[in-house]
């Protein structure tokens, strides 16, 4: 039996029976006037593109490695599958491939974290927990038997369990860690891809891995972005990104975060998004002050965090299959099915948030026309100012300054940005040692050596916290995101695939780059848990190798797709693309690249954006359609060449 979400009680105003839609339409005045005070002409190049950047690289080193401990060398220089990744996507792929039979031994991943984890590894700050329910969001827990402490896990049990997978497929060995993967090059002789990357541990010494295949699995949120604040490089007290903590600074560890040295510091964080909800109580809890520099506020819903209890698992862990039934359930609510199961399993703020559904997709999103896409949006709407609604009039129940919890409710659509649930943020801003500096979208003015300014007044400050995020996910190719040039046949790299279009089958393999999979998100399904997307996804392609492997018999393979099977697929997503223009008009964020969607472009460019949609009928729309098509066996639609 579900526990019931807990939610405030609502005011009156929001408790009466009202015109949903008429109300929408009138909040859409006060969202558009929210969003142009953050609309910035520079969008994206707002931001340091810390990959590129010599001056500024060092908030993206690794703070975990025991640089006491010797690095590792890689055991050999060739292998069957070469995964570019370390966290959970990479581990599925691998877990897959493994059960359909390769050998784990015949796998390596190349990180240029020192250990497994992904996103995992590299965020360890304070109040770190995954904001989707751990019992569908930590991968393979029916095969691993292991049971989440709570709902909402703990990143030291979130980068535990990434270990412990690998320990469970014999992968652990197969982590060339700390190393910056350079580029990759197809061999159209040999069928293999020769992979340099360099040692981090081995003063840059360079190596090469020859691989039959080549994953893309370096995660969707991975690079960190810090905003280009004049005087950033003149301050002189302590600075870093919250994906870097600094424990010997703050005091504490991961597994401890006490922050016990910071009880006499002045401390200002930078951001209110995902991390900002979870860092912020932690901080002020110690600090002598801390000020949090707003530039939009989160919508802050109910978390309803707490332990897993004997009872609950066994009602949960029923029988076999419960895992993927219940991330059934979940994406069934997410997108709104209409003939969604009658219990609500994870009964959470995601599966009570249909609106969502605008984003992540769903039927609804099917057959969209450019005479529909407007009701359709208006319905969208309606559907989500309630919820909305309900979010800011939170805000006013708990925050005790009239001011404060002004400036902290959030006026844009729900899909908008980042959906975020906490139980103790916004009672963070009734203690007396932190102040919200509300900068209305216009962001921090400047550094100076000792602070910072916004609308001509200093603060003083010991330590500055970025908690900016990372970059968006949005732009780039599946190579560009991972940081490495990937060349297929003829000298087609994936930035020039790209850039005259996006192609692909399935949204996990393209022509020209022969023996490349990523899983997607451009031409996929995707889901605000972005384990329900890899779980289908890593599951498609692992079939999709095991088949084509068994027609060599052992040897090598070529696989991609033919002409006519991508251009096929590509023309299934084009129409999808409209639904998107949901997006129009939302506050900036990483989800419409800083507000440049809105941007007027050539019809030239508009088409290069619909080929470069997702399945916006949604995550279980998508994985029927490849189901159906691994049902009818042949591998249509691919080019498979058997090598001696």
């Amino acid at each position: 039996m579900s526990v019931p979400l807990p939610v405030p009680k609502q005011p009156e105003a929001v408790a009466e029976k009202v015109n949903a839609q008429e109300l929408a339409v009138q909040a859409q005045a006060k969202y558009a006037e929210e969003r142009n005070k953050r609309v910035k002409d520079e969008g994206l190049n707002q931001y340091i593109d810390l990959i590129k950047s010599d001056k500024f690289k060092h908030y993206s080193e690794d703070p975990w490695i025991d640089r006491s401990i010797p690095g590792k060398r890689p055991p050999k220089d060739t292998c069957k599958t070469l995964i570019l990744g370390a966290g959970y996507g990479a581990l599925l792929f691998a877990a897959r491939l493994v059960d359909a039979g390769f050998d784990p031994k015949d796998i390596f991943f190349v990180d240029s974290a020192g250990g497994f984890g992904g996103t995992w590894y590299w965020n360890r700050y304070p109040g770190l927990m995954c904001d989707v329910e751990s019992y569908i969001y930590m991968p393979l827990l029916e095969e691993t038997g292991y049971v989440p402490k709570h709902k909402y896990s703990y990143g030291p049990e979130l980068r535990e369990h990434a270990e412990r997978i690998a320990a469970k497929w014999g992968l652990t060995d197969q982590l060339i860690p700390s190393a910056t993967i350079k580029d990759s090059v197809w061999n159209e002789e040999s069928g293999t891809y020769a992979t340099r990357i360099i040692l981090d541990r081995f003063d840059g010494e360079e190596f090469t891995i020859t691989s039959n295949f080549l994953l893309l699995a370096s995660g969707v949120l991975n690079t960190p972005k810090i905003p280009a604040i004049p005087g950033i490089d003149s301050f002189k007290g302590h600075i870093f990104h919250t994906a870097r903590w600094d424990y010997n600074y703050c005091g504490g560890s991961p597994q401890s975060p006490s922050l016990s040295a910071l009880s006499d510091k002045r401390v200002a964080i930078i951001g209110t998004g995902a991390t900002a909800i979870q860092v912020v109580p932690e901080l002020a809890k110690v600090c002598k002050s801390l000020h949090v520099f707003q530039r939009t506020p989160s919508a802050v819903d109910v978390r309803g965090q707490r332990p897993t209890d004997p009872e609950t698992w066994s009602r949960i862990a029923s029988k076999p299959g419960w895992q993927y039934d219940r991330m059934y359930n979940y994406s069934a609510y997410l997108s709104d099915l209409p003939d969604k199961p009658a219990e609500n399993l994870v009964d959470d703020g995601w599966t009570h948030f249909p609106s969502y559904s605008a984003l992540v997709g769903g039927p609804h999103c099917a057959g969209l026309t450019p005479e529909t896409i407007g009701p359709h949006i208006a319905k969208m709407q309606a559907m989500d100012f309630p919820r909305q609604e309900r979010v800011r009039a939170r805000v006013d129940s708990i925050v005790e300054d009239k001011a404060t919890a002004e400036a902290l409710k959030p006026w844009y659509a729900g899909w908008c940005k980042r959906p975020c649930f906490h139980d103790e943020y916004l009672q963070s801003f009734n203690k007396p040692n932190v102040t919200l500096v509300d900068t209305k979208g216009r962001g921090v003015t400047r550094f100076t050596s000792t602070g910072l300014v916004f609308d001509d007044q200093h603060y003083d400050f010991d330590l500055v916290v970025m908690s900016t995020g990372f970059n968006s996910p949005a732009i780039g190719n599946p190579a560009s995101k991972a940081g490495v040039s990937v060349t297929g046949r003829n000298g087609m790299t994936m930035d020039k695939k790209w850039e005259q279009g996006v192609g692909t089958l399935h949204g996990v393999v393209t022509r020209g780059l022969p023996n490349l999979f990523f899983p997607g998100p451009t031409q996929a399904g995707a889901s605000a848990n972005h384990v329900c997307t890899l779980n289908v996804i890593t599951s498609h392609v692992a079939y999709i190798l095991a088949e084509a492997t068994k027609r060599a018999n052992g040897g090598k393979v070529v696989v991609e797709p033919t002409e006519a099977g991508e251009m096929g697929w590509t023309y299934q997503v084009m129409p999808q693309a409209i639904s998107y223009a949901i997006l129009m008009g939302c506050t900036p964020s990483y989800l419409n690249r800083e507000g440049e969607l809105d941007r007027e472009v050539p019809m030239e460019e508009k088409m290069k954006g619909a080929r470069a949609a997702g399945w916006s009928r949604g995550i279980l729309d998508y994985e029927r359609t490849i189901k159906e098509w691994r049902s009818q066996g042949g591998l249509e639609g691919l080019e498979v060449e058997v090598r001696a």
